[in-house]
This record gives C-alpha cells, structure tokens and sequence, in this order.
C-alpha cells in the first residue's frame, strides 16, 4: 500500500520536468513502470483530458512521467502543427516512434545539406 504521505508521481512531474520545453530532457526506459497500473491508468486519463481541454504542458508532465506513448505522439503532432519541430522530435523520440523519427531525420539532413552548399 502506497504511503499517503508520499508525493504522488504528478507531484513529482512537476518537479522534475522543466517548464520551458528548451533543450532535452533525459528519460530513463523505466518511468512509469513501477507504479500501480490503476495509478498510471488514472494519470493516462487525467494527461488525456488535460490534453483535450488544451492544457498541453501539464499533459506532457503526465504524458513522460508514465511514459505514455500515445500521448507523446499526439504532443508530437500538436508541436508539429504549431512549428515547433524540435520539441515535436523529442515527443517523437520519447515515445519511440522510430518512422516519424527518421523522416524528420532525414528532413533535418536535407536542411543542413543545403546549407552547406549555401555557403559554398
């Protein structure tokens, strides 16, 4: 039985993930999986809901600390939509969306390709 006294894992989200979306933030393969499953389904549900209302950063709070890979994805895809491509990428990374990974890959290639020739 968990010890009421402990902050739970939102809490510690709140803490731990930064609010600005600058740079990367290391996450290790195990967040998430310790927890209760009735816990981490309820964290799911509250990310999603958070997520639909538009409170995207608390979403994304939620979303890493369970490690939530639909989440993540749809994250990705709102970044993306917004222009926001690096932090798109890192939502992609996280969730381990190897395709969506490696076509912005590819793209970020392209781009210093050219500009490299550019400066030619």
């Amino acid at each position: 039985m968990p010890d009421k006294d402990a902050p739970d894992r939102a809490e510690q989200a709140e803490r731990v993930v930064p609010a600005s979306s600058r740079g990367f933030l290391k996450v290790s393969a195990d967040d998430g999986k310790g927890m209760p499953g009735s816990q981490r389904a309820a964290l799911v549900r509250r990310g999603n809901e958070l997520f639909n209302a538009g409170n995207y950063d608390t979403a994304k709070r939620i979303f890493l600390t369970v490690r939530y890979s639909d989440g993540l994805i749809r994250l990705g895809n709102h970044y993306m939509g917004k222009g926001d491509v690096l932090e798109a990428f890192r939502m992609f990374w996280i969730a381990g969306d190897s395709r969506r990974v490696a076509e912005m890959t590819e793209q970020m290639a392209m781009v210093v390709r050219k500009w490299l020739r550019e400066e030619r």
